[in-house]
């Protein structure tokens, strides 16, 4: 009996299992040393937004042709057309005709975008294979002109790093959008009338 008493006053007290509304996630604290990363539903990652692209297109097209045509009268039209006269100057007997046309062409663009910037985006799916889908938006208001940014994506969890930031150029499927309405960007936009007038005019 002495025995008995001796191991229930020593044994451990049981663990109770986290209640309904419970603080504790198993899924988000599975390892008290590992980074803190983004994996689930609802968690948020920084993005660091490092884009730039450029491309250029050259175009040039030339040609041309140039034809004629010789000829002579002779017999009863040689006898006619040396009769017939134009403004007081008698026709020849031989004719000639030249035709030619030409046409040179030239076209060229170049465009150069980059952009840089700093968004937090949430996980709204994890797929199966446990890459995270995020999407984030970002709105700046400044001096009533105001910048919208949008971002959304496909991310590896190993791609994030320790400090829970992954760069743009590791996101797959990504959509990024700058956009801006204000004042400034009013000013930059050619009015309804230039527009039409532009489309119109054919030179």
């Amino acid at each position: 009996t002495q025995d008995l008493e001796k191991e229930i006053l020593w044994a451990s007290p049981p663990t109770s299992g986290a209640g309904e509304g419970s603080l504790w996630s198993s899924n988000r604290f599975y390892n008290p040393y590992s980074d803190v990363k983004a994996r689930n539903v609802g968690d948020v990652l920084t993005i660091s937004v490092v884009e730039s692209a450029t491309a250029s297109k050259n175009a040039e097209t030339k040609t041309s042709r140039d034809s004629g045509v010789k000829g002579s009268w002779s017999g009863v039209f040689d006898t006619l057309a040396s009769r017939w006269s134009v403004n007081g100057q008698k026709i020849g007997t031989s004719h000639q005709i030249d035709l030619g046309s030409s046409f040179d062409g030239k076209g060229e663009t170049t465009r150069t975008s980059s952009m840089t910037a700093y968004i937090t985006a949430r996980v709204t799916h994890v797929l199966p294979n446990g890459n995270l889908v995020v999407r984030g938006t970002r709105q700046v208001r400044v001096n009533q002109e105001n910048q919208y940014i949008f971002i959304q994506g496909v991310v590896r969890p190993e791609d994030i790093s320790s400090t829970n930031v992954i760069l743009s150029t590791y996101i797959a499927e990504a959509v990024i959008e700058l956009s801006g309405y204000g004042p400034v960007s009013d000013k930059q936009t050619v009015g309804w009338l230039g527009r039409i007038v532009d489309w119109v005019w054919p030179f």
